[in-house]
């Protein structure tokens, strides 16, 4: 699995979360519930932990957005793929099945 997340899309999220320069990762996890996932049922959730079992990660603006082995099931054979977008002005998820 790969993590693709945008400058752009990095800067949102560090200042909607209020990064402090000491908190450095965000992890996207499965959580239960919402809409526009990956498998109906499930949507994607995104918090400030420290990473126990990485699964996967990527490093954008001095910041670690990382998937836990747990949560890897929901992906399946999809990378993720994070942009910003201007019109909406926050980012935009994507699933993007791995060739």
């Amino acid at each position: 699995m790969d993590i693709q997340v945008s400058k752009e899309a990095a800067k949102w999220y560090k200042n909607e979360l209020d990064l402090e320069k000491n908190e450095t990762y965000i992890r996207f996890f499965v959580r239960y519930g919402g809409f526009g996932g990956n498998i109906p049922g499930f949507s994607l959730g995104v918090s400030k932990d420290e990473p126990v079992e990485v699964h996967a990660s990527k490093e954008v603006e001095n910041i670690t957005f990382y998937v836990e082995e747990k949560d890897a099931w929901y992906f399946e054979e999809n990378d993720l793929k994070i942009k910003f977008s201007r019109k909406k002005q926050e980012p935009e998820i994507a699933y993007v099945k791995r060739a």
